[in-house]
């Protein structure tokens, strides 16, 4: 009785590898690898004090990446996720750039030089993830009427 029983939930694997396929997925994914690129380079390096920045976002990027498989964002409403995913990725590119740049002009050693060009890199992937998103979510918005139902007065 059991075996002819269908689950109403569908499986996870399933659901996790399909999300990744998406492009949204495929960004996290994307940017979770560069920041253990520039975890390692920076590791490798004498400028240690500029791994909190890839360490965090890589957190948060898995974290994002958990909540959009188990479609967490779905049960959980009163975040707006879309808006805290972009400012995620928009602050997450401010920061890259900064510490890119600083470890770049500093020049302390060719770790560190390697690290802040995937940190450029990583910049120009984090701010695409933001635009993408702010694009998506600007497409979701439905603007609201500016006549009244009765007709013009």
């Amino acid at each position: 009785m059991a075996d002819s029983e269908h689950s109403p939930t569908p499986n996870c694997l399933a659901a996790c590898t399909s999300f990744s396929r998406t492009r949204k997925g495929i960004f996290l994914w994307v940017e979770m690898v560069l920041c253990l690129v520039i975890i390692i380079c920076y590791s490798a390096s004498r400028v240690m004090g500029y791994l909190t920045v890839p360490v965090v976002e890589m957190v948060l990027a898995g974290l994002f990446l958990v909540i959009y498989m188990l479609n967490i964002h779905h049960q959980i409403q009163f975040i707006n996720w879309p808006w805290s995913d972009f400012f995620r990725g928009l602050i997450a590119s401010v920061l890259f750039f900064i510490t890119s740049l600083v470890t770049i002009i500093r020049n302390a050693d060719s770790q560190s030089m390697v690290g802040g060009v995937f940190g450029l890199l990583a910049t120009v992937m984090f701010a695409y993830d933001a635009y993408r998103t702010f694009q998506d979510q600007r497409s979701r918005h439905t603007p609201a009427a500016t006549e009244s139902p009765d007709g013009p007065s």
